[in-house]
């Protein structure tokens, strides 16, 4: 037998490992499944010593590259296809796209009635100053307008009409629809609104103000329309007009259930008095931490007190910010008339960015304020601590059933139907009189008093002209409780009136059983004013050291409790 040829031998030396070499075929499977792990080690293993790959090329783009690229026609073609399918998506949502250009240009139309920075206003109420008409808001002696000018310190100028509202005259300047008859108007109360309409559309902390003696008729319900959806800091004005041994606890508590039932998200709720800074400490530390380096701005309607709040401010600041107490120096100025302020006031207030304004109230036309004099305005505005004045008072077996009673020349109450211990207490200015009489003579004793006994207004001529109490509203209020109050009577813009129906106290103990056990009741009033005046049925304000006794809190869960803003003092 012959013995096989020597396999050739090749002497090659390459970069790379050689490939394994073919199993024969007549080896047994388990020797090539071996063979073919042992090889598959060696390849891992010389995978791992050497050098990671290049990553792979990407694939080719779809279109196609070189002779594969779509021509010119396809690419225009593409084009044609797209803009058709978007101009199909817009017909398809016309509505969608008409909502937005509308909201575009509504934006663009509000900022543009922002007051230019490149304007100068007077410090004092926010009018731009101008040589011009002399006595109107913002107007400036030439002399006077040309040297602060030369000097760049226009910033520091007090316009005419504000230096006469600092001696105590009453220079009214607004007009229209909410504004104040007598005087000359500058400027109507739609335009001094429009001046905020460009808030919605900022990012800002808005501080809405309410004066508690006036809380209806100064609350600003539509609020949302000037502030859109920045957060509010609720800021109740004048509590130390309120009057003795009333609890703030109960106060608070009904603010915030007031604001819960009128469904206004707020941050917070603080009681405050400008005069005897209460609560002004609280607001500023929620100020600070709310802002987030954004505008300020101190809204309410007018003469509601945000001048004097913000001069209040920027004192509790000054101890401990220069900045603030720099800006005391030129603050916004203050007065008894409604409609100071005419503009927006920038001021310097705070050292972590962001700039406090003071703006324009808003006039409303259903006050009283909007109804009487320029002249008249003062006799609105309490300058003390309330007392209340009732009527029957204890010392008298009057009851009020078939009588009437006005309040003023403003307010007309008849009382048709109560018990004979029914007793009303008002609350508001003490110079408005209140005098009752019968109601068969009500209409006689009106036209021969107005202007005299029952004022405002005040004087004949002005009687002469007056509106009248054409507004009427009917009144039936149910009582459940004989030991509280049923309900409160407020009137927009200057009070409210208390209503109890077993207030006056009982001479005879055996004689009121029979009342006291009657349970649910009626009473029945028609309540009289000028015909914008508004008219307001509410829970009772709880006052004076009694209310602690008859108020009650609301029971309220854990989660309810979350939800509902916390208030301060």
């Amino acid at each position: 037998m012959a013995c096989p040829c020597p396999r050739p031998l090749f002497l090659s030396f390459p970069k790379s490992p050689a490939p394994p070499l073919a199993v024969p075929a007549k080896h047994h499977p388990a020797s090539t499944a071996s063979a073919s792990l042992s090889s598959r080690a060696r390849a891992v293993s010389a995978s791992s010593n050497a050098p990671s790959p290049a990553p792979s090329p990407s694939p080719p783009p779809t279109d196609g590259v070189g002779p594969a690229a779509p021509t010119r026609g396809e690419l225009h073609l593409g084009r044609q296809l797209a803009a058709a399918a978007a101009a199909g998506a817009r017909v398809r949502a016309p509505e969608e796209d008409a909502e937005k250009r509308r909201r575009r240009k509504e934006k663009r139309k509000a900022l543009a009635k922002k007051s230019p920075s490149g304007v100068s206003c007077c410090y004092g109420c926010g009018a731009p100053l101008h040589t011009g008409e002399e006595g109107s808001p913002g107007y400036v002696e030439p002399a006077t307008y040309d040297l602060k000018k030369r000097h760049n310190q226009l910033r520091t100028v007090l316009c005419g009409r504000c230096k006469l509202l600092s001696h105590g005259h009453m220079v009214t300047a607004v007009g229209g629809h909410g504004g104040y008859p007598g005087g000359k108007q500058f400027v109507t109360a739609e335009e001094l609104r429009e001046k905020l309409s460009h808030l919605r559309h900022e990012k800002t902390l808005i501080v809405k103000l309410v004066d508690i003696v006036d809380f209806n008729g100064s609350f600003l319900a539509r609020i949302r329309d000037f502030a859109g959806a920045n957060p509010i800091v609720l800021v109740i004005t004048k509590v130390d007009l309120l009057p003795r041994d009333t609890d703030l606890n109960c106060i608070g508590d009904w603010v915030v259930e007031s604001v819960v039932r009128k469904k206004l998200n707020v941050l917070s709720v603080h009681l405050t008095s400008s005069k005897s800074l209460v609560g002004i400490t609280g607001v500023i530390s929620e100020i600070q931490q709310e802002k987030k380096a954004r505008d300020v701005y101190i809204l309410g309607s007018a003469n509601v007190g945000k001048s004097a709040f913000i001069s209040a401010m920027l004192k509790t600041m000054a101890y401990k910010d220069p900045v603030a107490a720099a800006a005391q120096k030129y603050k916004p100025i203050q007065s008894a008339v409604p409609g100071t302020t005419l503009g927006p006031i920038q001021i310097e207030a705070f050292l972590g960015g962001g700039k406090l304004y003071d703006t324009p109230g808003v006039h409303l036309h259903h006050r009283q304020a909007a109804v009487i004099h320029a002249d008249d305005l003062p006799s609105l505005a309490p300058q003390s601590r309330l007392k209340g004045r009732c009527f029957p008072a204890n010392d008298t077996d009057v009851e009020l059933s078939g009588n009437t009673l006005f309040w003023g020349g403003l307010v007309r109450i008849d009382v048709v139907k109560a018990l004979p211990r029914t007793r009303l207490t008002f609350y508001g200015p003490k110079k408005l009189n209140i005098n009752m009489v019968p109601t068969t003579g009500a209409d006689e004793f009106y036209k021969r008093e107005v202007g005299v006994t029952l004022t405002p207004p005040t004087g004949q001529e002005r009687a002469e002209g007056w509106c009248g109490l054409e507004g009427v509203r009917e009144l039936k209020i149910k009582y459940e409780e004989l030991d509280r109050p049923a309900s409160d009577i407020a009137i927009s813009g200057l009070g409210w009136i208390t209503v109890e129906p077993l207030g006056v106290p009982s001479s005879d103990p055996d004689g009121s059983i029979e009342e006291e056990n009657s349970g649910i009741g009626e009473l029945h009033l028609i309540v009289h004013v000028p015909k914008p005046v508004e008219v307001f049925v509410r829970s009772p304000l709880p006052v004076g050291k009694a209310a602690s006794q008859w108020y009650r809190y609301q029971e309220l869960t854990e989660s309810e409790e979350e939800l509902r803003p916390k208030w301060h003092y």
